[in-house]
């Protein structure tokens, strides 16, 4: 983990809030306008803004709220959470899991793709992009939505887990019928943010190749999300990424 030594009293904000306004749907601003105010976002922003400078940071600045962008507020069915974007080179762009274009899927997200075929029949597609699925109301959310290049874990414990947090709690507190995706036991972690009586709760192990074998294949999430969101008259997701 990277040392957090950023004074609040420099008093700017790396990234004021129009150009955050400009990088989220419009649904979402309320929202980023109360965290923006806190003395938490203000240090985050500013770290954040300082390793830029300093650093490569993933993902790139335009595409660090990617997933506020492309999921609204009032769109979201499933929630799957992530630990910390792609640390390579042209992986991430914001939305946990999911490749841009023209980038090589990495091993967990060819495993996501194996077990979705398995469970629902899709084809599995030559590309890694899930935009799709933000479309269409998934949230792809990291715990920490930035990254130093090739340094997995060095934005975290300096306030990304505060916002996202904030935002599970708040989707738990303000929505009903919402599915979560908890894959491996840093996002297990998460589910004293959730009340269970209110939303489905899907566990399994992480989809990476060093545990995929214990759980993961055969968990059969896709298809327990969509019964459920259709047993409760919302309309499933469309999981087949290959026509896009």
């Amino acid at each position: 983990m990277i040392p957090f030594k950023y004074n609040i009293n420099k008093g700017v904000l790396i990234m004021n809030s129009e150009k955050i306004k400009s990088q989220i749907n419009a649904n979402w601003f309320s929202f980023f306008q109360e965290e923006m105010e806190k003395e938490y976002f203000i240090k985050l922003m500013d770290f954040v803004g300082e390793e830029r400078k300093n650093h490569l940071v993933f993902p790139p600045e335009d595409l660090m709220f990617n997933a506020f962008r492309l999921t609204s507020w009032d769109s979201i069915k499933v929630v799957i959470l992530g630990q910390d974007p792609y640390h390579g080179e042209g992986q991430s762009h914001g939305l946990c899991f999911s490749v841009p274009m023209g980038i090589r899927k990495p091993p967990s997200l060819q495993n996501i793709f194996k077990e979705l075929k398995e469970d629902t029949g899709m084809e599995i597609p030559s590309h890694g992009n899930l935009e799709s699925w933000a479309k269409q109301g998934v949230l792809l959310l990291n715990s920490c939505l930035t990254v130093r290049k090739q340094l997995p874990t060095s934005h975290q414990n300096i306030g990304w887990e505060i916002f996202t947090d904030t935002i599970i709690r708040r989707i738990s507190d303000e929505k009903k019928n919402v599915v979560f995706m908890l894959w491996g036991k840093f996002a297990q972690q998460k589910t004293s943010l959730i009340n269970m009586d209110k939303h489905l709760i899907l566990n399994a192990v992480h989809p990476s190749p060093m545990s995929v074998y214990r759980g993961f294949f055969g968990c059969k999430h896709f298809s327990k999300a969509n019964s459920y969101l259709s047993s409760h008259s919302v309309n499933p997701i469309d999981w087949n990424t290959v026509n896009e």
